[in-house]
């Protein structure tokens, strides 16, 4: 390492500015809270199973019609009902939280075209848009675009020896928030867009078994069109 700092042959590695670095922090933020939110909601459906309360099918749970009913619904016992109150007010605060930094993070997008550019693609939304700009930052850093695919995560783990080559599960390296956003929006992409649907439907060759390995497959692809553009 020494020999090599002397004659200037180590390479530098990327290192995002401070506005990047916080545009960062606050989606990270965001799904955060966002998982905190579910595990509120997941306690009161789970607090309603306990005493036996049907939930109606119509409205949803969480619409505002929904959560007027869970404040007046009648409880087996004073505690029951403070306990869902508790839950009512972090789940309105996570609400208020959630709101908070999506609104922040819709101005920060609104400055960044390439958020605009993105999402034109058919199925991608803003929180995907949003978090691929930012994690990519300079494209100039990638010499290859396959190699995003590699700081993603998205690729097979390999153990390559004496002539053998094995391929495992994906790596899961570089941002797991990113790599969950892209996930999700594969899908989407596949019902929307006619090539990748041909494309996943190649790769599973009518194997369910092979979905997974699909999907996987098509984030890889619209992560390299993503850099592309």
């Amino acid at each position: 390492m020494a020999k090599l700092l002397l004659i200037d042959e180590v390479p530098q590695s990327h290192v995002p500015s401070l506005d990047v670095r916080s545009w960062r922090r606050l989606i990270e933020c965001r799904r955060h809270e966002i998982d905190k939110r579910t595990r509120v909601k997941n306690g009161l459906r789970s607090l309603l199973r306990s005493y036996g309360i049907v939930t109606p099918s119509k409205p949803g749970l969480w619409t505002q019609k929904g959560r007027v009913w869970l404040r007046e619904v009648q409880w087996p016992t004073s505690l029951a009902a403070l306990e869902r109150d508790l839950l009512m007010d972090q789940l309105e605060h996570a609400d208020r939280i959630v709101a908070r930094i999506t609104y922040e993070l819709d101005k920060l997008a609104r400055q960044h075209p390439a958020v605009a550019l993105l999402r034109s693609i058919p199925g991608v939304g803003p929180r995907t848009a949003e978090v691929i700009v930012a994690y990519i930052d300079d494209h100039k850093r990638f010499a290859r675009i396959n190699r995003v695919g590699a700081y993603f995560g998205v690729i097979p783990s390999q153990d390559a020896s004496a002539g053998v080559n094995r391929l495992g599960h994906i790596t899961k390296e570089g941002p797991a928030t990113a790599r969950k956003l892209i996930v999700e929006a594969a899908w989407q992409v596949i019902r929307h867009d006619d090539s990748m649907r041909a494309y996943f439907d190649r790769i599973v060759a009518g194997k369910k078994e092979r979905r997974k390995i699909a999907l996987v497959a098509v984030a890889h692809k619209l992560l390299r069109c993503m850099l592309a553009m």
